[in-house]
């Protein structure tokens, strides 16, 4: 008699990777993804695709980020940090086969009213951090146009602005205190004052440290807002107005510029009856504790937009001011159905050169035959020309090209490439143009300090390294040393 046997289920997964291995011991296998698909989703940011990550970690607490690096460490594996990945630099983006700690689970919010003060963990949204704040009479300035998506960890990283940075600040400004996790997996907590390591770690992009919580200052929220919006037939009479304006002493809250191209893109996407003629569009804030105060400094906005041909339009409500802001903040949605990729350049240049910056970013863009827009924060000089293209009908080479052109135009009109989108991998072919030898040599030596192995977010801000002994002492004077190779 034949006895028929069932065969043996064929098993289809892989075993573990040892680092996954050492980590869901540590961690838990609800706090590490392994498998290929899980980790595919970890492997690109908002503008680039690296690596897939060798696994990926979701830490819940401090403690576990503090596990996860060392493991890390004892492995050699380099590690990335990863909020929303909805930076603008590549700089959340592996670029080898790395451990991606990815904080979206780190989300608990204090809010001290009192103090003025709130306690975020790195995967706080930005904007949870003011609705906590609202019901207290606070808020929470800096406002990315990422707000509803980007953590408050992403923003430390990238010292994101926003629309309101031009009076109120970046979210450097609003930091009191940090925790970081370093290279070795030693918890530092940082306040600030001289000697100022906290800053030093805010705008990293993640290559010297971990930020896992931060302590941020909040304000009470202005009484009095006025909105206009103002369009031009030529993009250099908007940054004309802008610069007569602060001239005579206006600081609007908020001070943002869109081009045609970038208004067109809006209008398709949203039909709210933006000026499509326009060459370039301004959108104002005022805002303040005395209504006298805010209409004065809106006239002076009014007077310095009609003396530059602009036509000039004051919300009449303030559904109608939420409806302009609306389409200032869906500018990225509104390119992503032209184009389904883009290279979203951030430079700032002086409120000088802005007219001139402008016009000639406008014709490089002609020129090229890539589909090019512009907007940004004009009241700090900050542009973001973005050029939009499909990898399928355009080459990458032609818009690297582009890139280095816009940069290029930054850096001859006094100009650095990065406001607040950081560096990351996108922009570090252009250090070395715009950042002198001496400072790219004194933030190496501070990478070391704080990463001596390299494994924080390695390919990230820094060109290759420049040993001391190839700079000479006769190249460079102490007036072309700059102390700081981020705005």
């Amino acid at each position: 008699m034949t006895t028929k046997r069932t065969p043996k289920p064929v098993s289809t997964s892989r075993p573990l990777s040892p680092l996954a291995a050492e980590l869901t011991r540590l961690l838990g296998p609800q706090k590490v993804l392994s498998s290929r698909a899980e980790r595919l989703n970890y492997g690109y940011d908002a503008i680039l695709v690296g690596k897939t990550p060798l696994c990926v970690v979701l830490p819940e607490s401090t403690a576990d980020v503090v596990a996860a690096v060392r493991a890390a460490r004892a492995a050699g594996v380099p590690i990335v940090g990863r909020g929303a990945a909805s930076g603008l630099s590549g700089g959340a983006a592996p670029l080898e086969e790395s451990l991606v700690i990815a904080f979206t689970r780190m989300t608990r919010l204090e809010i001290f009213a009192a103090q003025r003060e709130a306690r975020a963990q790195a995967g706080v949204i930005t904007l949870a951090i003011s609705d906590a704040a609202r019901p207290h009479g606070l808020v929470y300035p800096p406002d990315p146009a990422s707000f509803r998506t980007s953590t408050i960890g992403g923003n430390l990283a990238e010292n994101a602005g926003g629309p309101m940075c031009f009076k109120y600040g970046v979210t450097g400004d609003y930091v009191k205190a940090l925790e970081f996790v370093d290279a070795d997996g030693e918890v530092h907590h940082l306040t600030r004052g001289a000697f100022d390591l906290a800053g030093l770690l805010i705008g990293s992009e993640g290559t010297l440290g971990l930020i896992t919580e931060a302590t941020l200052r909040l304000s009470t929220p202005p009484r009095f807002t006025r909105t206009l919006m103002s369009h031009f037939a030529e993009v250099g009479q908007a940054a004309q107005a802008v610069s007569e304006a602060i001239a005579a002493g206006a600081v609007p809250s908020k001070l943002e510029f869109m081009d045609r191209a970038c208004v067109g893109a809006v209008e398709d996407y949203l039909q709210i009856g933006l000026p499509r003629e326009a060459e370039a569009v301004l959108l104002v804030d005022t805002d303040g504790e005395d209504l006298a105060t805010v209409e004065e400094e809106l006239a002076l906005v009014e007077a310095a937009c009609l003396h530059h041909g602009g036509k000039v339009r004051r919300a009449a409500s303030d559904a109608d001011s939420a409806a302009l802001w609306r389409a200032r903040r869906s500018i990225s949605p509104s390119l992503g159905r032209i184009r389904p990729q883009r290279m979203n350049e951030d430079i700032v240049v002086p409120r000088s050169s802005l007219a001139e910056v402008v016009r000639e970013i406008k014709a490089l863009g002609e020129a090229s035959g890539l589909r090019l827009v512009q907007f940004g924060h004009i009241g700090d000089g900050n542009l973001h020309p973005n050029i939009l293209f499909d990898p399928r009908r355009e080459s990458s080479e032609k818009v690297h090209e582009l890139a280095h052109q816009v940069a290029q135009v930054a850096i001859r009109h006094g100009g650095v490439l990065s406001g607040e989108h950081g560096i990351g991998a996108m922009k570090r072919g252009f250090m070395a143009e715009a950042v002198d030898p001496v400072t790219i040599s004194a933030l190496w030596s501070v990478k070391h300090a704080l990463d001596p192995q390299g494994r924080l977010n390695p390919g990230k801000i820094l060109p290759d390294e420049i040993r001391s002994d190839e700079i000479r002492s006769d190249e460079i004077s102490l007036d072309e040393i700059s102390l700081d190779a981020r705005p």
